[in-house]
């Protein structure tokens, strides 16, 4: 007894003694910035009680050990303590660190429960009813989603308003009516288009002096501003199609004038480029057919020849009252320009009789440039349209709700509860039953036919708890899921809709709780185009890519943006760069220094490495390698370039702040109140260098800005759509060269990265923390910490690779825990 007492006191010395020296090291290197005069980002070392004994203090600890190792803390101004002493001050906070969390959490975090964000619910009523969901968006009028860090689906934001259960309760009616409309199979009907072709009005008085409306005529892209022959509606077929189904639309159509002989600033379309033809569907409802509509997604696309009309045949989906409209998607980007200064700069290409008379000016020059001149533009002789088409009957949105037998009220009770088992992701309860069957017994008393009082109980269901929000409160032993749940969340996470009828099966029979089952089923989920979702959803999660474009850049500077559809190319880009690591497994750090990426041709324009992707089929995207670092990783995609910056000009300051939120994973503290806004007008100030300098000359903005600035600086190099520059403007080169707070140095992006890959296991930590937010519906809290390493720590020796992650994070406590 007397050693187990002489043991507990000898500790006890050596615990007060390491306090002492802590204390000691915070009194002399720490204080002055954050005791009992200055409290920087809100910190205060001087009062800390040790070893901590509540979450408050832990954290404080945890960041005082983060900003040791990465050498942020003390600032390079002042008084640094020697290695010995900074080794040994590391040492005791880890040791309290990683008591603390033992005795303070066992668990970590918890997940509140959280409904269906939109996406979510959208893909999962278009899994529930097999129904075709591209022109169908019932919840349109729904309030938009809540964001925490870039996050749409975090359950404490996720609010559920009066407003929205109304809007619940209309969608439900929508998506029901859609689903059960068709009882009786469409005839197919013919309809062809070969004459009277109208143009939109700023086009038809020209096509009608010129052509006698024989042609209907395409020359800009869609991004343009005035859409002036954009968009290639049939003006006769306004109203749409009758039913919804597949619809084959063949089209004698031509390329006109690809070779020409004006300017390339003034037609500003790549000659080596074959036309494309595309289609999108439009709703006169939704505003004019010739403009951009809130749902026009590019159903088919074919490529064009130059030796003459020739027929192309599309199949598409067409929901009833959607009609096919014709696009160029290479087009024009400005054709309205170009017709004025045809006759301005190219008069004498203009016969001798009508040269005297060509004036530029819009209203003339279109008949007269149509008539007598080359513009480029692709040319419709007819369309026919012939449609419905199934590919079954009945529709595979009314046999998965009322199976393969007919209806028949005694039938009423078995399909609700089927459905309601499908829609609650989990066997339906009795008592969840009587309560539909309720609904449908007062429709019945009110009059309603027994179909239409079957209907009702299905919108009832729709709008049930069950099947608005994740059932993550049923939980098994120890706090884990139930395996219904964790079916739920695993759904949710990798295909941001519904478990499919393998998934539920493994959930049933209780095997989903192993973790072979569990890992098997999210290898396969992962291998299944539904995935697309995850790699969409988390991206815009974890990089804001669903912002780019909300502020979009200046078109007269950045005309190229538009004309060559750079945002869409650029979200591409990102998206197949990780798919091709998920598929892959590659390392996690190629998302810092990967030597390739994906490109079509007009990304590849951007990069300035056009020659690396051939004209031929320049639209679609292929694996390029990089012979230059700095496009390397995603500190080279023009989608993190673009989104980081505000589409006039660059801030290294807004820059770096994305970096260290996303990237670095050690956001800063929101600047103090009384801290100025960095003025343009600094005087002496002639770079965003010098005007940055000259701001943190006082100590306040010093501490933030030297942690901000460097690795935004970094990008300096990349203008605000992510093409490269060596100079602001003739005279001002860019200085892209930083020091970060360690005292590491680079002279460029390239160098940023190589600090980046050195220190892979903060890049680690972040990305894991980013990935099981967006897997839990929740935000990773310190006491999370520990269970995070211990990921990080499993990847590192199995490789570092991302579907490796991806497969840690879902085995995780966290993943399977509520």
């Amino acid at each position: 007894m007397s050693r187990l007492f002489a043991a507990l006191a000898l500790a006890a010395s050596a615990a007060a003694q390491d306090a002492n020296q802590f204390r000691a090291f915070v009194s002399q290197y720490c204080e002055s910035c954050h005791g009992a005069r200055a409290q920087m980002a809100q910190r205060r070392f001087d009062r800390l009680q040790l070893p901590p004994a509540d979450p408050d203090t832990l954290i404080l600890l945890q960041d005082m050990v983060d900003q040791l190792n990465l050498s942020h803390m003390p600032p390079p101004k002042a008084k640094q303590p020697t290695a010995t002493e900074k080794q040994s001050a590391i040492a005791a906070l880890t040791k309290w660190v990683a008591g603390g969390h033992a005795k303070l959490s066992s668990t970590g975090g918890r997940t509140v429960l959280r409904r269906l964000n939109k996406r979510e619910y959208l893909n999962t009523i278009g899994d529930l009813f097999a129904m075709n969901m591209i022109m169908f968006d019932p919840g349109a009028a729904f309030p938009r989603d809540q964001m925490a860090a870039n996050m749409d689906n975090i359950g404490d934001t996720l609010v559920t308003s009066g407003y929205l259960l109304d809007q619940y309760l209309s969608a439900a009616g929508q998506i029901v009516e859609k689903a059960l409309r068709l009882d009786t199979q469409p005839e197919t009907r013919t309809w062809t288009f070969n004459s009277e072709f109208r143009q939109q009005q700023e086009l038809d008085y020209a096509h009608k002096a010129v052509y006698g409306q024989r042609y209907l005529c395409l020359y800009e892209t869609m991004q343009s501003v005035q859409h002036e022959g954009a968009y290639g509606p049939l003006k006769a077929f306004s109203k749409g199609v009758p039913a919804d189904g597949f619809y084959e639309i063949r089209v004698l159509a031509e390329a006109k004038n690809r070779r020409h002989p004006y300017n390339a600033d003034i037609i500003k379309l790549d000659p080596e480029e074959p036309f494309r033809l595309g289609v999108v569907p439009g709703n006169e409802k939704a505003g004019p057919l010739h403009h951009p509509q809130p749902i026009e997604p590019l159903l088919a696309e074919t490529v064009l020849g130059d030796a003459g009309p020739e027929w192309k045949t599309f199949r598409v989906w067409l929901d009833a009252g959607y009609t096919p409209r014709f696009v160029f998607p290479n087009g024009m980007i400005n054709g309205r320009g170009a017709f004025t200064r045809i006759i301005a700069r190219h008069k004498d290409l203009l016969p001798e009789a009508v040269r005297a008379t060509a004036e530029p000016r819009i209203y003339p020059a279109r008949p007269l440039i149509l008539q007598h001149g080359f513009m480029p533009h692709i040319r419709i002789h007819e369309v026919r349209i012939e449609g419905p088409f199934y590919d079954s009957w009945p529709p595979s949105s009314r046999r998965i709700v009322l199976g393969d037998a007919p209806f028949t009220e005694p039938r009423t009770r078995e399909i609700l509860h089927r459905f309601a088992t499908r829609a609650y992701r989990r066997p339906a309860r009795p008592d969840e039953v009587d309560r539909l069957m309720q609904v449908v017994a007062a429709r019945r008393k009110a009059g309603s036919s027994a179909f239409d009082a079957l209907k009702d109980g299905l919108k009832a269901a729709l709008c049930s708890p069950a099947f608005l929000y994740l059932a993550e409160s049923e939980t098994g032993p120890a706090g884990r899921l139930s395996a219904h749940a964790l079916a739920s969340r695993l759904s949710y996470f990798l295909w941001s809709s519904m478990p499919d009828e393998e998934l539920l099966r493994h959930a049933s029979a209780g095997a989903l709780l192993d973790n072979e089952t569990l890992r098997a089923q999210t290898r396969r989920m992962l291998a299944h185009p539904r995935s697309e979702a995850f790699v969409a959803g988390f991206l815009d999660s974890w990089l804001n890519l669903r912002s780019l474009g909300d502020m979009p850049p200046d078109r007269d500077s950045f005309e190229r943006f538009y004309g060559l559809d750079l945002q869409n190319a650029m979200k591409q880009e990102t998206r197949l760069f990780a798919r091709h690591l998920l598929e892959r497994n590659e390392p996690i750090r190629h998302f810092l220094d990967g030597g390739y990426s994906f490109l079509n041709r007009p990304l590849a324009k951007l990069y300035g490495i056009a020659g690396r992707v051939p004209a031929e089929g320049g639209q679609h995207f292929r694996l390029v390698e990089f012979d230059n670092p700095r496009r390397g990783g995603l500190l080279g995609h023009g989608s993190i370039l673009t989104v980081s910056a505000n589409g006039i000009e660059t801030s290294p300051v807004t820059r770096g702040v994305w970096l260290l939120e996303n990237i670095f994973g050690t956001p800063p503290a929101p600047p103090p109140d009384n801290v100025p806004a960095i003025d343009p007008d600094i005087r002496g100030a002639k770079t965003m260098r010098d005007i940055l300098t000259k701001h943190c000359d006082t100590p306040t903005c010093f501490a933030c800005h030297r942690k901000i600035d460097p690795p935004g600086f970094a990008l300096e190099n990349f203008d605000p759509i992510g093409a490269w520059r060596t100079h602001y403007k003739p005279g001002i080169p860019v200085d892209s060269s930083g020091t970060m707070p360690d005292g590491q140095t680079f002279t460029d992006v390239s160098g940023l990265k190589k600090i980046l890959v050195a220190n892979q296991p903060q890049f680690a930590r972040m990305l894991t923390g980013k990935l099981l937010a967006y897997a839990t519906g929740r935000r990773m809290e310190p006491l999370d910490r520990p269970r995070i390493e211990r990921i990080t720590r499993d990847l590192a020796a199995r490789g570092g690779g991302f579907r490796d992650l991806v497969e840690l994070a879902v085995l995780s406590e966290i993943f399977r825990s509520k």
